[in-house]
């Protein structure tokens, strides 16, 4: 069996919640359209101020595109482990010592969740009593995606937590001879009339 093979079935092995995968690739097509917007409010908003008409919405607009693109990429990054995760400490270790690592890397990003469901949470409510100019939208609308964040941290990391300890958290990455292209031969075949 080839090395991309077993890769392939060991991220199968890690990856048994399907549900989360889903959920990953519509967080990550969110995320898109987010920056999308993001870059596109910001342009606008260069355009208008330029020709002498500002349209004073589009910064509420940019920022609010701004923070979820934040708070959800974060999320997504979580899943990926491309964020919130000190991947070079426990890279170097192996056996008993990286999962006692593991878990505790993933036991602080339990906590980090944690204080962002309670303190995003806090802030939502307190959020209600302050409005945004010139919409008079209230400051929740702006913090409500951060104790949302703070669930999809946490859900991701548990997932990681319970494939990992099942699992292992050692993941073999591939070797350089299996991601290089072989030469393709441009050379006519022999007997070939030119």
């Amino acid at each position: 069996m080839a090395i991309a093979d077993k890769l392939v079935l060991q991220r199968q092995r890690h990856l048994k919640w399907r549900a989360l995968d889903r959920l990953e690739l519509i967080l990550m097509m969110l995320c898109g359209l987010l920056c999308f917007g993001f870059s596109l409010s910001v342009s606008a908003d260069i355009v208008t101020r330029t020709i002498g008409h500002p349209w004073l919405w589009l910064q509420e607009v940019t920022s609010t595109l701004f923070i979820y693109a934040i708070f959800i990429g974060a999320a997504v990054a979580t899943r990926r482990n491309d964020h919130l995760y000190l991947t070079a400490i426990s890279e170097a270790m192996h056996g008993t010592p990286r999962l006692i690592v593991e878990i505790v890397i993933r036991a602080v990003v339990l906590g980090v969740a944690f204080c962002l469901v309670w303190f995003g949470y806090l802030n939502y409510l307190r959020g209600f009593g302050s409005f945004r100019l010139p919409s008079g939208t209230p400051i929740a609308s702006l913090y409500a995606v951060i104790p949302l964040s703070g669930l999809l941290i946490g859900l991701f990391t548990v997932e990681q937590l319970v494939n990992g300890i099942r699992n292992g958290f050692d993941h073999p990455e591939p070797t350089d001879e299996d991601l290089a292209i072989p030469p393709i031969s441009t050379s006519a075949p022999a007997g070939a009339q030119p």
